[in-house]
């Protein structure tokens, strides 16, 4: 495979494939079920032939196939743990592997890049990758001055990818969704999708490392590669060792937990206000934590420009909701077009709806984990919930669907992690609009 396959008809029948050999693997496990193997057995073997089925086709096709399965892993948390669990191990590799594009394809882009005469700006150039990305793969090497950097390559007829995949995933949504139960897929592939272009320009990427790596230079909790070069498909960075934060997840003690949840949640809450960018791109395997404790972010793809900082709307929302303000936060709600105009919902319904999800707030130190952000999306999402029927009525406007996918991932994240966190303080400090008194005296 010299590059991704870009054909259309081509990457369609490959993804039109998992739900359909789901399907028949369904059909399989019925036989065998119905020839006396325990449906336990039947049904671990189906998951698990599934998981690896969904990694094969992914890692390989890349582009926005890859991105989706990303996107899945970061909100594996919120679904039920039966459904999930077979699942966990192929998307967390997701985060970090795929397989490779050849060395000759990688030595094409170099010098369509940089000229024939690329090689002369390092020292060594292994032309195996280190690790992978969505739409690029990362090399490990040693630049002419003797530092260490990373060099993130674009896969050839990634920008046909992506469209081809997502458009076609869109399409197949439905099938996904039953592929993997509770979860609410078509949102998440719009949105992607409507990303594409700031996704494939690595030029815009280096930009927003570049903003980021300024506004957090020196900081003592956090490591932010320097950008030593650019071109629109490859960007040369410094290399930063770590421990990936899958590993965290997969591996850490409850301190370390707690060390990263709240460096992680610290960092995406505080960048808007000090780099005037929020960082949308919050699965794991964009994160490190460094010999030294730091925090290192490794992927600027994915941002939103926010000059100003977070909307001071959301702190105060949330500030009058913990304060028990019904009315308050049905108005605030429909000023931001969170609930339309002519729209009838109960104040109090709705303040009950929303409670669950600010009570990370309403507490000294919360505790994230699955187990709690399963039990809230199975309240939302069961038809027979009042919840379900309150989740109707809200609509979520266009400027704020970003802002909106980071902060469910980054509660995603942190719940995959288990760490305890003083959450009330850290929106306390970088939430504008939280800690103003939404009682003033007159």
């Amino acid at each position: 495979m010299a590059e991704l396959p870009r054909r259309a008809v081509t990457r369609s029948a490959r993804l039109a494939a998992l739900p359909l050999g789901h399907a028949g693997r369904v059909a399989l496990g019925m036989g065998k079920r119905l020839g006396g193997k325990p449906a336990e057995a039947v049904t671990a073997e189906l998951q698990s032939r599934s998981a690896a089925q969904l990694f094969k086709v992914f890692g390989e096709l890349k582009g926005g196939a890859m991105k989706f399965g990303q996107a899945l892993s970061v909100i594996e948390a919120a679904m039920p743990e039966e459904a999930i669990a077979p699942y966990r191990q192929a998307l967390t590799k997701l985060q970090e592997t795929a397989p490779p594009m050849p060395e000759a394809t990688v030595a094409q882009v170099m010098a369509s890049e940089f000229g024939d005469q690329w090689r002369d700006r390092f020292q060594d150039f292994p032309m195996q990758p280190a690790a992978a990305a969505s739409i690029g793969q990362v090399h490990r090497a040693t630049a002419s001055d003797g530092r260490t950097v990373a060099v993130k390559i674009q896969y050839p007829g990634a920008d046909k990818a992506l469209i081809s995949d997502l458009n076609q995933m869109v399409r197949m949504g439905r099938l996904f969704g039953s592929w993997v139960p509770g979860l609410d897929i078509k949102p998440l592939l719009e949105e992607l999708r409507a990303r594409i272009a700031e996704e494939l320009d690595y030029i815009h990427e280096s930009n927003n490392q570049r903003q980021f790596a300024a506004a957090f230079e020196g900081d003592p909790e956090y490591e932010i590669p320097h950008v030593l070069a650019a071109s629109p498909v490859v960007i040369i960075s410094e290399w930063v060792e770590g421990r990936p934060l899958a590993d965290v997840i997969a591996n850490g003690t409850q301190a370390e937990r707690d060390h990263a949840g709240l460096l992680y949640q610290r960092f995406l809450l505080s960048s808007p206000q000090r780099a005037g960018l929020l960082h949308a791109d919050p699965h794991p395997g964009n994160f490190r934590i460094t010999e030294a404790g730091k925090l290192a972010v490794l992927d600027y793809g994915a941002a939103a420009s926010l000059p100003d900082g977070l909307p001071p709307a959301i702190g105060r929302m949330l500030r009058i909701a913990l304060e028990g303000d019904a009315a308050g936060v049905l108005a605030g709600l429909r000023a931001e077009g969170f609930v339309k105009p002519g729209m009838d919902i109960d104040p109090q319904e709705l303040l009950d709806y929303l409670l669950p999800f600010v009570e990370p707030l309403g507490a000294e130190e919360f505790h994230f984990s699955r187990e709690w952000l399963r039990d809230l999306f199975s309240r939302i999402r069961d038809p027979r919930t009042e919840e379900f029927s309150i989740g109707l009525k809200l609509n979520l406007p266009p400027s704020y669907a970003l802002i909106h996918r980071v902060w469910l991932g980054a509660t995603g994240v942190t719940c995959q992690i288990g760490a305890s966190v003083r959450m009330r303080e850290e929106v306390e400090r970088w939430l504008p609009g939280f800690a103003d008194d939404p009682f003033p005296q007159s």
